[in-house]
């Protein structure tokens, strides 16, 4: 059997995000075994833009703020679907980012 790529890895956790929540890039890292590695978790998320069944705008800094952006063409793209999908954003940032806040490690058996 083949081990799994990083990227597919990111990928089988971002799948997993709920409609109106959010993760961090760190935390998905976390969930991969890859602690230290946010920032290639962006890069993932950065090429996950051609897949379609990989919800990337769902992922945002560990502050909440919408980094990723910029990869989506229109820059108000990503909030466009954060907030079709409930989640309330002020000034590229996730309010109450605690109650959107979806952490894999924990959600993921």
């Amino acid at each position: 059997m083949e081990e799994k790529n990083f990227f597919e890895r990111v990928y089988e956790v971002a799948r997993q995000i709920p409609k109106g929540r959010v993760t961090s890039y760190g935390a998905i890292a976390k969930s991969v075994g890859a602690a230290k590695s946010a920032r290639m978790v962006g890069y993932a998320m950065n090429s996950a833009k051609v897949l379609e069944d990989v919800p990337a705008h769902r992922v945002v800094n560990r502050n909440g703020l919408l980094t990723g952006k910029s990869h989506f063409g229109d820059h108000s793209a990503m909030q466009q679907m954060l907030t079709a999908e409930g989640v309330k954003i002020k000034d590229n940032k996730v309010q109450d980012f605690e109650k959107y806040f979806w952490d894999p490690v924990k959600e993921i058996q």
